[in-house]
């Protein structure tokens, strides 16, 4: 029987390193390519064509939901599985809705990523109970518009509304329209509230 080709995705050294010498323990398995960035990932998946893809949703350069997504959009039977320390609703909605086949948390046991190798090979999805509750809990809420989400980028950064308005070239007013709907949607009754809901949910992550 062939191997599973495997293409892991990973900027942390020793990190991906390890999830490689896990992986070899594996017979059925077999990693074809390594990367430390998104770039570096669409290039490589073109050139091998992994069986199954790993990967991390904090890359340097272009993100991990980039990196599905444009893998997604040139290869859409391509199998990917998001491993992350990130377990915000809205990190898990992105990537699920850029394409991943599975969402795991890296402080899951090897045997459980090694299973949803094989589930997400099989063309089936793998979520964890825990994760699939966040993203019922991210489905069931009103979304953001886009120029909210640009006000709260905003406030996460410690701007004043006089900031904002001008940053966007809207008037404080309409800044404080904005801030009352954004409050409304998180469901917390003021900023600093609406900045630790935001970077805890995975909406706004610092840079």
């Amino acid at each position: 029987m062939q191997p599973l080709r495997i293409l892991v995705v990973e900027d942390h050294h020793v990190v991906r390193q390890g999830l490689i010498a896990l992986l070899k323990t594996v017979p059925e398995m077999e990693v074809v390519a390594e990367a430390a960035d998104g770039k570096q990932a669409v290039e490589l998946f073109r050139q091998h064509k992994p069986d199954v893809t790993i990967m991390d949703l904090r890359l340097p350069g272009m993100s991990g939901v980039d990196a599905i997504g444009a893998i997604r959009q040139e290869f859409p039977a391509a199998r990917i599985i998001v491993l992350t320390t990130f377990d915000g609703d809205e990190d898990i909605y992105r990537a699920l809705q850029a394409g991943a086949r599975g969402y795991l948390l890296k402080d899951m046991f090897g045997e459980e990523l090694m299973d949803a190798i094989r589930t997400v090979h099989a063309g089936k999805t793998r979520i964890p109970p825990a994760v699939a509750q966040r993203l019922a809990e991210r489905m069931g809420g009103p979304s953001l518009t886009a120029r909210e989400l640009d006000v709260l980028k905003l406030i996460v950064a410690g701007k004043s509304n006089k900031e904002i308005g001008q940053e966007l070239t809207i008037s404080e007013a309409t800044v404080k329209t904005h801030i009352n709907s954004i409050l409304s949607k998180l469901g917390v009754t003021d900023r600093t509230q609406a900045a630790t809901t935001a970077l805890q949910r995975g909406i706004v992550h610092f840079d």
